[in-house]
């Protein structure tokens, strides 16, 4: 056998003389190796498959993590603007009878107390997910604004 390069730069084999020996192929080997490949296929497939069932289920699991954690900030947030709205209209009202009553010490106090609410956000309490689901889970917790 001699190797010729074509014009096209790809190379070919060329062979020289015919074939005098045949090949001995043994079937039966050639049976134990195909059952063997689809037995190792069949593994792989299974083992595979097994792979994609439990990368589902951590989908799922990560899925409901995070809507469970969107629900806690969700509570969460709520609850602190709720507070925070309750008390930017108490103050409101302490303004205004402090107004009324021309009690300026009582107005520049409350006005302070106004701007320095308003300064503040309720997103800085939130360390973690954890920490707002230990606050909302205890019945006895207060919330500062």
């Amino acid at each position: 056998m001699e190797i010729v390069k074509r014009t096209g730069g790809s190379l070919i084999k060329k062979c020289s003389g015919s074939l005098s020996k045949k090949a001995s192929i043994n079937p039966t080997a050639v049976v134990i190796q195909i059952v063997k490949a689809y037995a190792d296929w069949r593994k792989i497939a299974k083992e595979e498959e097994t792979k994609r069932q439990r990368i589902s289920a951590e989908e799922r699991m990560a899925i409901h993590q995070i809507n469970a954690q969107r629900d806690i900030l969700m509570t969460y947030l709520e609850r602190s603007f709720d507070e925070r709205r309750e008390n930017f209209q108490q103050l409101f009202g302490v303004l205004d009878r402090a107004i009324d009553t021309g009690d300026t010490s009582n107005v520049a106090a409350t006005l302070g107390s106004i701007v320095e609410l308003a300064q503040s956000s309720p997103f800085k309490d939130i360390a973690s997910v954890q920490a707002v689901r230990n606050v909302l889970a205890d019945q006895n917790s207060e919330y500062e604004i």
